[in-house]
């Protein structure tokens, strides 16, 4: 359909438009008007995709002028990206159909990017293993410049010399600058099937092409982390507008990029690098100092083009090296190879030194700094180079196999980012892996507290940055958990025609004991059984696929086996299989295949899931995969954390903002994203099953998104499970019930629950007509308005004259 939305013409791929699409378009379009941020929470199944790209597409070809250049469209996995490809290429596809009707055409390219691991298509490389480190040292070892250079020099002719080399990425090198592929929306694996056929290595091109495409869609870590940002982001302009999307985890995100773990293993693995990489330092030594000698001569004056480079704006700002590190010149005692390595060697002995402690340390960057300057001689400002040092070593010394000096590397950034931030971080070391362990197993944290550090240059650096995701609730926090202001924040109901989902809240077992994942009553054999019970009674009604949730693994760990020792996994045999999410991510994708195969087939399963796991993230369960979904309690993080600790001591002291609210909207927007996963659609129903007594409260409740919250009935708020059982096989019989066009469902029993399908042009769906004529009702309102505020100006102003006269 085609439309005209405040002013701009708008080309929407399909007949009809829900009206919070609508709603949803006109306020990323007020966003970017006033060039500002936006945060927006849109119902699950609603379009919120393809309403996005539509916008912002529509509006980078009508305002040429302001140099809205690229939409750099950010998502959180792989199959995400897949997702909104599909979606552009929709887009992309009618787009192209309607203009040539009026004899227009536009140039347009989209790709997508991912790692080498999943864009690599040398067979070479892919056979060497599939995790993404053994693929990217087999990628560097065919194309880094050494090899390359190394190949051609020794060939003197022979080209069976280059049969050494990647021939797709040779392709690429050998082509033009400005080589690139024609207009359209390409996915990974078309983009991989194009670089197949013309003989281009996929990785490589996108990656030459994102400052030429119009939409680049890839994961937030190229744009948040910023060791992956100034790599691939570093050239993008003012000019770019940024979507996160499914962003309600974004602060996650953004301390995570900047927090680093280091074990006993690591240490040890860093020091055996340190040997290999102290040997061939020896060897080169004594083959080609020249080179060494030619590295320490421009190091100094590298760091000075990289700073120059930065005034002038060709890239975004990378937290981890900010401008007052850069102006210094690298310390002398580092700038020789042999010297660097063994500040490294000290660096690392003190480090063991510091974990055979039996007792938790907890600290700040300067304290650290202070005793290892004491201790180990390793001065601030080394260790600030340390990360940018052994970078230029490596390519020194032509070295391809990174994966060896993997552990050396993290080393290294732990280095730079505590000797870089003395706010916002806190360094904690745990001698035992868990409180209950014997054996020492230590780990030393060092935990961004902070969000806004590694996010603050993004809302710097872009006009308009727009964080959206079906569920932001509660949405207060956010702008002062990321740092900026808002100019639309908005939540948005869902038009329903019939209320295809049903929202309960379980508060107490068929023996009336209330039922709580409160950690003083979790294990309680009565909450224990009711849960169990509970369960049993929906995998008798429920058809097909049933989801469940749990706070944590242990909990779940600890529930599913006294549910085994009471027999009650037993009595579920019958009505459906049983599949349980682990931490392992190949166990879990056996599960959830096996999940959908049962339910295929018509078996009928359950899967045991976690809050916070895989499933509960990127895993839609759309129609008969997921027809109900019990959350079994409030999903809060285990408070006795010591990470945890420190980041609700710092937002206290810093953000003013108490541990309880923060626990609360965690907990809430992460139930919440666990129960949306059973809606992915209008045409999609189930049951959404709050079992715990705590969700009764009106303060709990109410941090509900808000197409959820408008459909908890107050009759369903303080349900049994008798009492649930019973709403929800009504609903689960109306639902079944096959709808007639007039909008008759063939039964009485559906109507308690919504209307028919014969109401959707006027309650669920918008054509361009009913588009076109509330634009106009919306023009001549403004249009009112004007005219009474004239009058309203030219009477005040009779009114002085009069008084003044």
């Amino acid at each position: 359909m085609r439309f005209t939305l405040d002013g701009l013409p708008v080309l929407f791929p399909y007949d009809y438009i829900y009206p919070e699409q609508y709603a949803y378009m006109k306020d990323i379009k007020r966003a970017l008007d006033a060039q500002g941020h936006c945060l927006l929470e849109m119902p699950s199944g609603t379009g919120k995709t393809v309403s996005l790209l539509s916008l912002i597409v529509a509006y980078q070809h009508h305002h040429p002028a302001q140099n809205f250049k690229k939409l750099i469209y950010c998502s959180r996995t792989v199959p995400e990206i897949e997702k909104a490809l599909a979606e552009l290429q929709r887009l992309y596809d009618y787009r192209q159909k309607e203009l040539k009707k009026i004899g227009k055409e536009e140039k347009f390219l989209a790709i997508g990017l991912t790692s080498r691991k999943n864009l690599c298509i040398n067979e070479s490389v892919v056979s060497r293993g599939r995790s993404g480190e053994e693929v990217d040292s087999g990628c560097r070892s065919l194309t880094a410049p050494w090899v390359r250079e190394k190949v051609v020099s020794s060939a003197n002719g022979d080209t069976s010399s280059c049969a050494r080399l990647c021939p797709f990425y040779e392709s690429l090198e050998s082509a033009e600058e400005d080589t690139t592929i024609p207009s359209g929306v390409y996915t990974l694996e078309s983009l991989k099937e194009w670089g197949k056929t013309n003989g281009y290595c996929p990785y490589y091109l996108s990656r030459r092409l994102l400052n030429f495409a119009n939409v680049v869609i890839y994961s937030y870590h190229y744009l948040l982390d910023p060791k992956v940002a100034e790599m691939v982001s570093r050239e993008f302009g003012k000019d770019c507008i940024v979507v996160f999307d499914e962003a309600h985890n974004i602060d996650n995100v953004c301390t995570e990029s900047l927090s680093l773990t280091l074990t006993r293993p690591i240490l040890d693995s860093a020091s055996r690098s340190l040997t290999t990489l102290f040997q061939t330092l020896s060897h080169l030594k004594s083959t080609n100092s020249a080179r060494l000698q030619s590295e320490y001569q421009s190091l100094v004056a590298g760091l000075q083009s990289l700073q120059q480079s930065r005034q002038n704006d060709e890239f975004l700002p990378n937290p981890v090296l900010p401008d007052d590190i850069l102006e210094e010149a690298v310390p002398g005692n580092i700038r020789r190879a042999e010297h660097f390595v063994a500040f490294l060697r000290r660096f690392v002995e003190y480090l063991k030194t510091r974990m055979r402690v039996l007792h938790v340390v907890a600290e700040s960057p300067t304290g650290f700094l202070r005793h290892v300057a004491e201790v180990g001689f390793c001065e601030r400002k080394a260790l600030r180079f340390c990360s940018t040092r052994l970078s230029s070593l490596i390519r020194t010394l032509e070295l391809t196999d990174l994966s060896t000096f993997h552990a050396l590397h993290t080393v290294t950034q732990f280095a730079t980012l505590v000797s870089t931030y003395t706010t916002g971080f806190m360094l904690i070391l745990e001698p035992f892996e868990n409180d209950t362990d014997t054996i020492p197993n230590p780990r030393l944290h060092l935990t961004c507290l902070d969000a806004t550090i590694a996010i603050k240059p993004v809302f710097e650096r872009f006009s308009s940055v727009i964080i959206t995701s079906g569920t932001l609730s509660p949405m207060e926090l956010y702008p002062t958990l990321l740092g900026f202001h808002p100019v639309v924040t908005q939540s948005y109901q869902m038009t329903l025609t019939r209320q295809s989902f049903l929202p309960l809240i379980v508060t107490r077992g068929s023996d009336q004991v209330a039922i709580s994942s409160k950690f003083e009553v979790r294990n309680d054999l009565a909450v224990v059984r009711n849960y169990g019970q509970l369960l049993h009674e929906f995998a008798k009604i429920t058809p097909d696929g049933l989801v469940c949730f749990f706070p944590s693994y242990l909990y779940m760990e600890s529930i599913v086996s006294a549910w085994n020792e009471l027999g009650l996994l037993t009595q579920l045999l019958p009505h459906k299989l049983v599949f349980i999410e682990t931490p392992s991510a190949p166990e879990t994708s056996l599960a959830l295949q096996n999940y959908k195969a049962a339910c295929d087939s018509g078996r009928g399963a359950i899967l045991l899931s976690v809050a916070r796991g895989k499933v509960s993230e990127g895993v839609d369960f759309d129609h008969h995969y997921g027809r109900a979904v019990i959350l079994f309690g409030i999903p809060y993080q285990y408070t006795e954390s010591r990470l945890l600790k420190s980041r609700l001591s710092y937002l206290r002291d810093t953000y003013h903002i108490r541990e309880n609210d923060f626990l609360t909207f965690d907990a809430m927007r992460h139930g919440a994203q666990c129960v949306g996963r059973v809606l992915r659609g209008k045409s999609d129903y189930g049951i959404m099953v709050f079992a715990d007594r705590r969700f009764g409260r009106a303060d709990k409740r109410g941090k509900l998104p808000r197409w959820i919250k408008d459909g908890v009935s107050e009759a369903y708020v303080n349900l049994s499970t008798d009492m649930a059982v019973g709403v929800a096989r009504r609903f689960l019989r109306g639902m079944a019930q096959k709808e007639s066009e007039k909008g008759e469902t063939g039964g009485g029993s559906s109507a308690a629950f919504g209307m028919g399908l014969g109401m959707v042009k006027n309650v669920g769906l918008w054509d361009e007509e009913e588009v076109r004529r509330r634009e106009e009702a919306a023009t001549a309102s403004k249009g009112v308005d004007v005219q009474e505020n004239g009058n309203e100006i030219e009477s005040n102003m009779m009114q002085g004259i009069e008084v003044n006269g």
